[in-house]
């Protein structure tokens, strides 16, 4: 473990905050679990994560219900989704010293600046987290794909810190990439999270590679990924028209359950405003034509009213809680 983060605060028990927290915590980290529901469950049977080739357990955490109960640490880790953000004026401040780094583990444009609005830019690392992992139950998770973490700093370039962040990250295991931007990873993400995420939901509940079978379907996507590609440009953001190809054709063999329609099906809130109406508010003011975001952010909207309605095709998958994309 990393001299300079010797206590680590995971806030958020849901598949990201167990996934790499239980890594940490394995690796050897002191490592405590901000937890709300799952409390008594990790004290009496603690994490335990299947993953390819790599299953692993942690029988003992330390687990708290609130932060002052943990107190300043020097790595606190945000696993909470960002429908949870009205929460972190109470959660972060007393897991704060001087020296403390905040990693944010959630997706969007936005939720950096949420974070860095309570903890100040200069302690605030994004953290984007190409995983397919599920919480199937408390302090069980299930990871499908391990894949990696892009790192970048809020503030600015990489520095001394965010490598060691990576280094830390490398030692439980997981593949970390530093991003020169994280402007620039946080809007390549989108050229995935829009398309596939929000028509996962309209869909009804549909598998990432399915969404490709039907050529209308096919269609939409890459519209929405070409608005996205220009809305990054006007942000100064270039993304070349052979990535758009290469997530198209990496998801056509990609039988994902996307974070978004998992939540859609179990019933819990969307992702709405940091996937798709952050991205579109930027394109009203650059003036950037975005009609097909315009329309999939309507029907996700007027989903969220009806209160995530679950039909007859969702109703096996109900009880999965959670997953990243």
């Amino acid at each position: 473990m990393s001299p300079q983060f010797k206590t680590i605060a995971i806030v958020g028990t849901g598949a990201l905050g167990l996934y790499y927290g239980g890594r940490l915590a394995r690796a050897g980290g002191d490592v405590t679990f901000l937890a709300r529901g799952d409390v008594e469950a990790l004290r009496v049977g603690g994490i335990e994560v299947q993953s390819p080739g790599d299953d692993f357990t942690v029988p003992r955490v330390k687990v708290a219900a609130a932060p002052e109960e943990i107190g300043p640490v020097d790595l606190v880790v945000i696993a909470l989704k960002a429908t949870a953000n009205d929460r972190l004026g109470r959660l972060l401040p007393p897991l704060l010293h001087a020296e403390t780094t905040v990693v944010n583990f959630q997706n969007g444009l936005g939720v950096d600046e949420a974070v860095a609005a309570v903890a100040g830019p200069g302690r605030t690392l994004g953290g984007l987290c190409f995983v397919g992992v599920n919480r199937v139950a408390p302090g069980r998770a299930v990871c499908a794909h391990a894949g990696y973490v892009v790192l970048g700093e809020l503030s600015g370039a990489p520095t001394a810190r965010t490598e060691s962040v990576a280094a830390l990250l490398r030692s439980s295991g997981v593949v970390v990439d530093v991003s020169a931007s994280l402007p620039a990873a946080r809007w390549r993400k989108l050229v995935w999270n829009v398309p596939f995420n929000g028509l996962a939901v309209v869909e009804g509940g549909m598998m990432s590679d399915e969404i490709l079978r039907e050529p209308r379907r096919e269609a939409r996507v890459r519209a929405l990924m070409r608005e996205i590609q220009a809305i990054a440009g006007c942000e100064g953001v270039e993304i070349e028209d052979a990535f758009l190809e290469h997530n198209v054709e990496r998801t056509r063999t990609m039988p994902y359950k996307p974070s978004t329609m998992l939540d859609y099906l179990a019933g819990r809130p969307l992702e709405l405003e940091p996937i798709w109406g952050e991205p579109l508010r930027r394109a009203r003011a650059h003036g950037v034509p975005a009609p097909q975001l315009a329309a999939l952010h309507e029907e996700l909207r007027t989903i969220r009213s009806r209160g995530n309605d679950v039909h007859a095709r969702g109703e096996g998958e109900v009880g999965i809680t959670g997953s990243r994309s």
